[in-house]
């Protein structure tokens, strides 16, 4: 009895020993910043690039924390891109920050776009703890962005040409190399790209003369993981490209601006044959269609080419086989009125493609090697 009452007794007296702790404090939510730009057009020029070609500035988010611990981030990309692949810049603890020109065009040269042509972009602001607890999104800046023109940092092939050769290619070591099914595109001033079947477990190089082991572009060393898909590449280096582990049909992108290639499995059929049908075209919707006239011809290992006598309005489509529905590329994207004259592309699927609004000889260029590692490809239509 004595050693329960004992229990008790220290029962009671750590009870009374406890002191009332108060409620704990409630915050307060912060508040949307609200963001501002030195300027929405930045043009500047390449003597420029060390130069502060924008300043953003926000006012205090009112974050229940010391101000030097909220985080701000700021994301930059294309407004067709809705923040998908941005630049990001942390700041912590301040209320502005600065870019110089070359950060700008660096990032803008990375996503491909071309020199000297305005970019429609959108800059957006985040505010957060430092670990990023209760983020708020503030306003958008639409800004105009120009990239301007740098050296690349793989000098380009003086031929204008690229031609890939190797085991991993169906036409292996021979050289020089078949073509046009083994012969790049030239997509821009600075990237080449094509649509090859390699084989799996093997190596290649890129040569920009065809026949000639002189000169070559390659790899400085192979063995690097992950090469296979993309990396660095440059003028003679000592090594040939690692190949895919796996044989299959695949997209080379070799971009001089950056020194980079990228190789992305390709889903969509290759044609060996490209034909025009439609009442966009003289032989109408009649399939098989009338050749040569409504034969495209390859140029290179991704693109075809043909100029056409379009009727001046009516749709079309394009066949793999003459004769074939089956086998067709159709239109992906309307672009509204101007779709005419050129849109991404989707295999079986979509709708008919709009011919030009004017009667008249036209050429109509088809291209399967895309920057944007789309595997429908584009087409393009110019006088």
């Amino acid at each position: 009895m004595k050693k329960i009452f004992n229990l008790c007794l220290v029962a009671l007296v750590a009870f009374a020993s406890c002191d009332k702790v108060d409620d704990l404090p409630l915050y307060g939510a912060g508040n949307a910043a609200v963001m501002s730009a030195s300027t929405t057009t930045i043009a500047p020029v390449a003597t420029d690039s060390n130069m502060k070609v924008l300043t953003l500035s926000w006012t205090y988010p009112n974050h229940a924390t010391d101000s030097a611990n909220i985080k701000y981030t700021i994301e930059i990309d294309s407004v067709t891109k809705n923040f998908s692949s941005p630049y990001t810049r942390i700041v912590m603890g301040k209320m502005s920050d600065t870019f110089t020109a070359k950060q700008l065009n660096g990032f803008l040269l990375s996503k491909g776009y071309a020199f000297n042509v305005p970019v429609s972009m959108e800059i957006r602001l985040t505010t957060s703890y430092g670990n990023n607890n209760e983020r708020i999104v503030a306003n958008t800046i639409a800004v105009k962005m120009t990239p301007y023109k740098v050296p690349p940092k793989v000098a380009l092939p003086t031929t204008g040409k690229l031609f890939i050769v190797g085991a991993a290619t169906q036409g292996g070591w021979d050289n020089p190399v078949p073509v046009p099914t083994q012969e790049l595109t030239r997509l821009d001033e600075t990237t080449w790209g094509g649509i090859f079947q390699l084989n799996g477990g093997a190596q290649y190089l890129l040569l920009p003369l065809n026949g000639n082991w002189d000169n070559k572009f390659s790899v400085a060393v192979n063995t690097i993981p992950g090469l296979d898909a993309g990396g660095d590449f440059g003028f003679n280096l000592p090594d040939n490209f690692p190949g895919p582990a796996a044989s299959g049909w695949y997209q080379l992108i070799v971009d001089f601006q950056t020194g980079k290639f990228k190789l992305t499995p390709f889903t969509s059929p290759l044609p060996t044959n490209l034909y025009i049908v439609g009442d966009a075209t003289p032989g109408g919707w009649s399939n098989p269609v009338p050749v040569p006239s409504q034969q495209l011809t390859r140029l290179t290992s991704s693109r075809w080419e043909a100029t056409i006598n379009f009727t001046g309005s009516g749709k079309y489509i394009l066949l793999l086989e003459n004769g074939n529905w089956n086998m067709k590329y159709a239109l992906k994207t309307d672009n509204g009125a101007d779709t005419w004259k050129g849109s991404d592309l989707q295999y079986n699927n979509g709708g008919d493609i709009p011919g030009p609004n004017t009667a008249g000889n036209k050429k109509i260029t088809i291209d399967f090697a895309t920057k944007e590692n789309y595997a429908g490809g584009k087409f393009t239509v110019t006088p």
